[in-house]
């Protein structure tokens, strides 16, 4: 880490190999096609490639990287997340829900389609991840894909992602009625959910032992609080260029965030501390965990 809080050039250079390769393989895995679905296959394309920082993924690798999976299994692991994670920023950004009209600096599914094709397309987008994982080439062990599978279905499902999305509504109706630990309960749905199916990804196709995925259960953890808070950070000071999208919405709106509840400087604190507890819990790992480290302090100072 250098001195002024910027990310490892080792961290820069593996997130943008990462980044590289997954637009490669999500490529192959999204449908083409020349037929009355092409509008649909089109969407899809447009709102899983070309953009974003494939943080999720990279978590898939580097987790897999701790147990010597296969780098074919994991990469399939990896962007199955990233598909769920895509198909999630489509429907976010519908009329219905936070109606943006930018994401990754370009145009919203909805804007550059239609509202209709947005959300098909991120219903198709969802069920291509667990077609993904559940074909025998992400692993032979159908009992290993049946866990991914089951694990990945609760991340995103009601008690997960999508009872986050619901509690996000319902916090933006009560304006800022939500303390902090209802704030921190949303996000660990909303949010943490699916940064714990990415940490957890490698351990299951690895079929890793109980104290290591406990490692990373609470690495993911407190890293997934932690990206939220930065999250908060950049709404509240980052700029539409830098972030990519509308920024400022949620003092707009009056939501309850970790800035209105603990300041700007308290909220930072909060993230740094909190990365820094990510990072220890993956002590037992040595040097193999050094890069995850690293992408823990990485997410509280980033500007994007």
């Amino acid at each position: 880490m250098s001195p002024d809080g910027s990310h490892s050039d080792a961290l820069a250079l593996a997130l943008n190999a990462t980044a590289s390769r997954m637009e490669q393989v999500m490529a192959g895995l999204l449908p083409d096609g020349d037929g009355p679905e092409t509008r649909l296959f089109d969407a899809m394309r447009y709102s899983a490639l070309d953009g974003g920082k494939r943080l999720r993924p990279f978590l898939v690798m580097q987790g897999a990287g701790l147990f010597d999976v296969e780098a074919a299994q994991a990469e399939r692991a990896a962007a199955a997340i990233e598909f769920v994670h895509c198909y999630s920023l489509v429907h976010d950004d519908l009329p219905a829900m936070d109606d943006d009209d930018l994401r990754r600096g370009k145009p919203t599914c909805h804007v550059a389609f239609d509202e209709a094709t947005a959300i098909l397309a991120g219903d198709a987008l969802q069920t291509l991840a667990f077609e993904v994982l559940a074909a025998p080439a992400t692993h032979p062990d159908a009992e290993v894909r049946c866990a991914l599978v089951g694990a990945l279905a609760s991340a995103a499902g009601g008690e997960g992602m999508v009872g986050g999305q619901m509690f996000d509504l319902q916090a933006e109706s009560e304006g800022t009625g939500y303390g902090l630990d209802q704030i921190t309960r949303l996000q660990a749905l909303k949010t943490g959910r699916l940064f714990a199916f990415s940490c957890q990804a490698g351990a299951i196709l690895g079929q890793a032992d109980a104290p290591s995925r406990a490692a990373l259960d609470a690495y993911a953890r407190d890293l997934g609080l932690a990206f939220q808070i930065a999250d908060d950070i950049l709404d509240a000071t980052g700029t539409e260029a830098e972030v990519g999208k509308k920024v400022g919405k949620d003092a707009d709106a009056g939501k309850a965030t970790f800035i209105s509840l603990l300041g700007l400087d308290g909220a930072r604190e909060r993230a740094l501390a909190l990365a820094a507890q990510a990072a220890e819990h993956l002590d037992l790992f040595g040097h193999k965990a050094d890069l995850l480290k690293d992408v823990a302090r990485f997410v509280v100072n980033r500007r994007a």
